[in-house]
């Protein structure tokens, strides 16, 4: 049974979701402060927070970002939920670290559907994956590691070195990262990495491509503003260049 943590300060919202993802069948746990989800995050795990973006205490963006720095949490999915709609907010917690972004007043059945689809991409990306694509080299096929420049990803233990140094990615990054530097020098656009790496959650907009690749450009690449990994073409998409 998964288990999603609940972070709101709005007791009715906290029980109209878990009510409604217990119906789902999952397990639910609940904070309604900054402090007190800290405290539970570090104590317990879980499959999937939902949070609040304005909280008591320990704010919601603040806490997103303690997660993504804490190596033991990092890949734990977040789904933000709050009443700032505009776009800049919106980007401002996908750059944090949020898997997902919903507004208030937002569909339950919209939130329960964006939740097992994002349950359902991390542990698509925890299991080792077949290659699917006929671009792929039988070397590529067959190896569990794929070495190119001077990073190594390992397919099957989930692991990205580059040198001796271990670069710690959460599960749609590290997917993300694998498809492009299995098809180095191939230029893909928003719309065909969204369909590769996200698969059938529609809900993702283009725009989480974007904030995907600067992330794993932050943590990859010397300068992130002059990358010799993952580069730009104008216009047209995102490529591995080898």
């Amino acid at each position: 049974m998964k288990n999603i943590f609940v972070v709101d300060d709005e007791i009715d919202i906290v029980e109209l979701i878990s009510y409604n993802l217990k119906k789902e069948g999952f397990s639910i746990d609940h904070a309604y402060d900054g402090e007190s989800a800290l405290k539970k995050i570090r104590g317990n795990k879980y499959d999937l927070i939902i949070l609040d973006l304005m909280l008591p205490g320990i704010q919601g963006l603040e806490l997103c970002k303690i997660i993504r720095t804490t190596p033991e949490i990092s890949s734990l999915p977040v789904i933000m939920l709050t009443a700032k709609g505009e776009e800049l907010d919106k980007i401002l917690g996908l750059e944090m670290g949020a898997d997902d972004y919903i507004t208030k007043p937002f569909s339950i059945r919209e939130l329960v559907a964006r939740t097992k689809a994002i349950i359902r991409r991390t542990e698509r990306a925890v299991v080792q994956e077949k290659c699917q694509s006929i671009e792929v080299s039988e070397c590529q096929r067959t190896e569990s590691v794929l070495k190119i420049k001077d990073m190594s990803i390992d397919r099957e233990k989930y692991i990205v070195m580059i040198g001796s140094r271990q670069i710690k990615l959460s599960a749609t990054e590290f997917k993300l990262l694998l498809y492009l530097a299995e098809r180095p020098n191939k230029i893909f656009s928003r719309d065909h990495l969204l369909d590769a790496v996200w698969g059938d959650d529609v809900y993702v907009e283009p725009r989480t491509v974007d904030v995907h690749i600067r992330r794993i450009r932050t943590k990859i690449e010397e300068d992130p503003n002059n990358p010799v990994y993952i580069k730009t073409m104008r216009g047209v998409g995102y490529f591995f260049e080898a």
